[in-house]
């Protein structure tokens, strides 16, 4: 004989488990599975109401599938008599007369629901439905112009077809650009002291653990004054980016004067008189007259060095 495996409501559930063992997957499969166990704690309640204590798993589940059997078969009923009155929900009236079309006498109904040693059961838990995700929000829905039907499809979400920027607006708030400025100085001064601690010389505060609390060690000078005489490296950069910027406009300046090409008429006629053999006596060139640009300087012979 087998082990007693359901006792009243609460043993129900172990006999409810084992009947279930594989997991659902699909939502029909819960469904299916949430109303089985429902079913089988109402026959533990009325096994109990009867006076059984205990109960084999194989006759719970022969009760059981018996009762679902029972209601499915009032429900295609009462489905059927609705239908037959060109109705598409059923009424108390339909399901009456299903329950003496069945043979069970419908006046002793309420009297079996008022009796004394009913047992009440509680509801089952409610599982809070999956929360779909929004879609998102970029300009508003369009609906359908007068001449499309209304029966067509919707229109798109018009995140599908709006231009969404996925970039956040700059923040412009002072204290907040103080506070990020900040916070990253921090962070590069730590870095910077960690890279300093781990690649150079240190000095530790304890003498038993020389990795603990490492502290860079100070760098003496033969003459610690320099420094402060000498100026920074920022200093230099800058005295060089303005020389250059100075040196720049001057060579400009000296180039647009040279690359002039005057337009007057008489000098084409002054040309033109000139004999083929005729040579233009050139100017000394002076200092000012000189072109610093490369490319639009004369052509220089190298001199050659006669051996003797």
């Amino acid at each position: 004989m087998a082990d007693p495996a359901v006792v009243s409501g609460g043993a129900l559930n172990a006999g409810g488990r084992g009947s279930g063992g594989k997991a659902a997957t699909s939502p029909a499969e819960n469904y299916h599975l949430a109303r089985r166990r429902t079913l089988q704690v109402v026959v533990s309640a009325l096994l109990t109401e009867c006076g059984f204590e205990s109960a084999e798993k194989a006759a719970v589940e022969t009760l059981t599938e018996m009762m679902q059997s029972y209601i499915t078969e009032i429900g295609r009923c009462a489905k059927a008599y609705c239908e037959h009155t060109a109705r598409s929900i059923p009424t108390l009236s339909d399901a009456v007369v299903t329950l003496i079309e069945m043979g069970f006498k419908a006046e002793t109904l309420p009297l079996y629901a008022k009796r004394s040693q009913r047992m009440v059961i509680t509801a089952p838990p409610v599982t809070n439905q999956p929360v779909t995700p929004k879609a998102l929000s970029a300009g508003q829905k369009r609906t359908h112009p007068a001449h499309i039907p209304s029966h067509f499809p919707e229109f798109p979400d018009p995140h599908t077809y709006i231009k969404t920027p996925t970039f956040r607006e700059p923040v412009s708030d002072y204290q907040v650009v103080r506070e990020k400025a900040a916070s990253q100085r921090r962070d590069v001064e730590r870095a910077l002291t960690r890279f300093m601690a781990k690649t150079g010389e240190t000095e530790s505060l304890f003498k038993d653990d020389i990795t603990a609390f490492p502290l860079i060690a100070a760098q003496q000078s033969t003459i610690p004054y320099l420094s402060a005489l000498l100026p920074s490296e920022l200093e230099l950069q800058t005295l060089e980016e303005t020389d250059s910027s100075e040196q720049d406009d001057q060579t400009d300046g000296e180039n647009a004067g040279g690359n002039m090409i005057s337009d007057d008429p008489g000098a084409d006629k002054e040309n033109s008189m000139l004999p083929p053999s005729a040579v233009v006596p050139s100017a000394k060139p002076s200092e000012d007259n000189v072109i610093d640009n490369p490319y639009l300087r004369p052509v220089k012979k190298p001199k050659v060095r006669r051996k003797k």
